[in-house]
């Protein structure tokens, strides 16, 4: 074939990108160190991508698991047989925690078994999940033992039967259970549609992908282009041996794909190392297995072929600046001015993308908009920040020896410094906005409970119980409760009145008890009251009738007095308030027990013991609501615990991945650091000059991420019709936290820096 045939062009490249990846993994000591620290910062950025696609499938795989063991309760249509099952929720909390507990009795030998249990616990016995088990064996044991009703552990309950593996869970057999309290099922599974977060949930959920997925893009970006001196002085030689541009350009790319793919074995082994760590980490009450962490097929292509592709452009884009000369490259020279107007464009588009998109106007397809209009308003931050790095560092002049040797660095070469913080600066202003847009709409999913703490700290209802008073003297002795309101309550309508919604409740209890539901101005035993929030009801009044087992008569010396609300925050529309004796003619059939308990404060295991009490009371249905002042939607709280969780990895793996590009510039200054010091240049000045090098990049990054993260969350506020209020504690906290990444990884690279400032660092080949 001809030197000018058709097929020799493609075979001089495809020679050109060979040599290059050879390049790349060859040069001895110095050549393998460069490529190792470029794999090593692009292998990062990839196992946080694959993270970040193994999301929703981790997402799912639990949400299988609890839908298979879900109850189908199908009531009274499903009779009794060899196949069904009765099961009791026994639901409960220990320190915040939710404690998922299930009491069941086999109504015949082929009654379903629920998922991650390999045969029904038999009356007495228990089958506890792993975490449970680990909490029953710590000295908090005997606090939770209790919630088993006695039972004996003799299983554990297996992975496809957990939500997670950090779950409290458990499933014991109990001989009594009847359908009169339990519910009825033939089989596990079939549980309802997933939980619909709303529009203003999902647009969360989409920006906090962007925000902690934008950053990881932005380092890659940087990765890929350490040890950009040497490549070029590589390059230079390689003109000097009678390269043109184009085999530059391809060797260059050659490189930087060699590079790319190393990076790509590193990063899966990360993710595959990494995800072990599921098992150690749980966010309320949220946890995964690693199995779990499987990312999408196309998710992974996407990944595999999107990282040698930002690779060799950005090798590209870096040449585009450059003159490879065969002797020398013109990057050496002071760069030109950088303009201004080109860079502000993202920003501007992404604020016309997300202009349209109100709450109003979504449709389907607005997220993309609204994710591409958030990629582009946060990569301001990326093409703004040189510019503004080198506006600041021009006119810098005199100060100590380690502050003029940064300050002539960065004003030769300031675009190094903010390529390894716009990562940060992008993560910083991410959150801005988001915490932001939290704090904005946080008042719409989150509600006053109107419950008031003053005056109780906890209510437990026991309805049915055989005893109720021995079971509210149970309670009231619980060791730590203060103060107990206790009452027996009951339901009854007005004899002769058809109406199924007039009902008045009636309760009974001492004088102090009943003033927690009535204005009482004087009580003593033998009093009735009738406390009403609204007018008076027909047949509810002094001298009427009400049906219970037996029509009873309201005592004509009732005193009517305004109802009030209790510590729970409800309000009776009406109610019968009764003395104990006034009560002694009053059926005691089907009384329900109510305490409000009050605790002491120093003993924050007080509640607990109440549960573990509530737990030995047949019938086990007892419920013990502990007071809150606020109440949260579970969804915004799911959105909220994801985001801390994703800020704090990606800053973790940028401060690791920043380590990273430190250390290869120091590398890559080697000989100029050496030297130095054998002038007699201190070791501290290099230091100071290091630690400044990095911390005015850092300072006007984190101003700027400021501005753009308070712009970011004004215009998400916008977009779901919120107020625009400036939340400064999140903006200084966001910055704090950039910050303080960026100088312990100064900090950590200090003892590299000592170790290449020995004498045996002048060696140059």
């Amino acid at each position: 074939m001809s030197a000018t045939g058709p097929g020799r062009p493609v075979g001089a490249g495809l020679g050109d990108l060979l040599m290059g990846a050879r390049m790349a993994v060859t040069g001895g000591r110095a050549g393998w160190t460069r490529t190792l620290l470029t794999a090593l910062g692009v292998g990062v950025g990839v196992a946080m991508l694959l993270l970040a696609a193994a999301v929703p499938g981790a997402i799912d795989s639990r949400g299988e698991r609890t839908a298979a063991r879900s109850e189908p309760f199908a009531g009274a249509a499903l009779p009794a047989g060899p196949d069904t099952l009765l099961v009791l929720h026994a639901d409960s909390q220990f320190r915040q925690r939710m404690v998922r507990g299930w009491l069941v009795r086999p109504e015949g030998p082929d009654a379903p078994v629920p998922p991650g249990l390999t045969a029904l616990p038999g009356p007495g016995e228990a089958v506890v999940s792993p975490a449970l088990r680990a909490v029953l064996d710590s000295p908090d044991g005997p606090l939770l033992a209790a919630r088993l009703g006695g039972a004996r552990v003799v299983g554990v309950i297996g992975a496809d039967g957990l939500s997670g593996p950090d779950e409290l869970a458990w499933y014991a057999g109990r001989a009594d259970l009847t359908e009169e309290w339990a519910g009825r099922l033939d089989r596990f599974g079939g549980g309802g549609p997933g939980e619909e977060l709303g529009p203003t949930l999902n647009l969360l959920v989409v920006v906090v992908f962007v925000v902690l997925l934008l950053p990881v893009v932005v380092f890659l970006g940087a990765a890929v282009r350490f040890g950009g001196d040497q490549r070029d002085r590589r390059l230079a030689a390689i003109r000097l041996l009678g390269a043109d541009h184009g085999m530059v350009r391809r060797i260059a790319a050659g490189e930087a794909t060699a590079a790319a793919l190393l990076g790509l074995v590193v990063g899966g082994g990360l993710f595959l190392a990494g995800r072990q760590l599921a098992w150690f980490v749980s966010f309320a009450d949220y946890s995964v297995y690693p199995a779990d962490l499987r990312p999408a097929v196309p998710l992974v292509a996407l990944v595999v072929l999107a990282v040698p592709a930002l690779a060799i452009a950005v090798a590209l884009l870096a040449l585009r600046r450059v003159t490879v000369e065969p002797l020398g490259v013109t990057r050496r020279g002071r760069p030109a001015r950088r303009r201004l107007w080109w860079r502000l464009l993202l920003p501007v588009v992404g604020l016309g993308l997300l202009q349209p998109a109100t709450g109003a106007q979504r449709t389907p397809t607005a997220d993309w908009r609204i994710a591409a209009g958030a990629v582009l308003l946060l990569a301001g931050t990326v093409t703004v920040l040189p510019w503004l790095v080198d506006l600041v560092v021009r006119p810098l002049r005199g100060g100590p020896p380690g502050w003029q040797l940064a300050v002539r660095r960065l004003q030769l070469d300031s675009a190094t410094s903010a390529r390894l913080v716009s990562g940060v600066a992008v993560a910083v202003a991410g959150t801005i906005g988001l915490q932001m847009l939290i704090a904005g709409v946080q008042d719409d999913f989150r509600r006053p409970s109107g419950q008031d703490l003053t005056r109780a700290q906890a209510m437990v209802n026991l309805p049915g119980v055989a005893d109720p008073r021995a079971a509210l003297d149970r309670l009231a002795a619980v060791e730590g409760v203060t103060g107990s309101a206790a009452t027996l309550s009951t339901a009854a309508a007005p004899a002769g009145d058809t109406n199924p919604n007039a009902v008045v409740t009636i309760r009974i209890g001492d004088c102090a008890a009943l003033a927690e539901y009535a204005e009482v101005d004087r009580c003593t035993d033998g009093d009735v009251f009738l406390a009403r929030s609204g007018g008076p009801e027909a047949g509810v009044e002094p001298g009427g009738r009400l049906r219970l087992d037996e029509d009873w008569t309201i005592p004509a010396a009732t005193r009517i007095v305004p109802a009030r609300t209790d510590p729970a925050g409800g309000r009776a529309q009406s109610a019968l308030l009764l003395t104990p004796t006034a009560a002694a003619g009053l059926p005691e059939h089907h009384l329900n027990a109510t305490a409000l308990l009050t605790f002491d404060p120093a003993d924050r295991d007080a509640v607990e013991r109440v549960r573990a009490t509530v737990a030995t009371i047949d019938p086990p249905i007892g419920q013990v609501l502990e007071f809150r002042a606020v109440q949260e939607d579970p969804g915004f709280t799911k959105v909220r615990t994801g985001l801390t969780a994703g800020a704090v990895i990606t800053l973790l793996l940028l401060g690791i991945s920043l380590l990273v590009g430190v250390l290869e510039q120091l590398r890559d200054r080697r000989p100029l650091l050496a030297a130095l010091v054998a002038v007699g240049t201190p070791r501290r000045v290099l230091g100071w000059s290091v630690l400044a090098q990095t911390g005015v990049p850092v300072l006007v990054g984190l101003v700027l991420a400021a501005g753009v993260g308070t712009a970011t969350g004004a215009v998400l506020l916008v977009m779901v019709g919120a107020p625009v209020v400036v939340t400064w504690p999140v903006v200084g906290l966001g910055t704090s936290l950039g910050a303080a990444v960026v100088l312990l990884v100064t900090a950590a690279s200090l003892p590299v820096l000592w170790r290449l400032t020995r004498p045996d660092g002048l060696r140059v080949e």
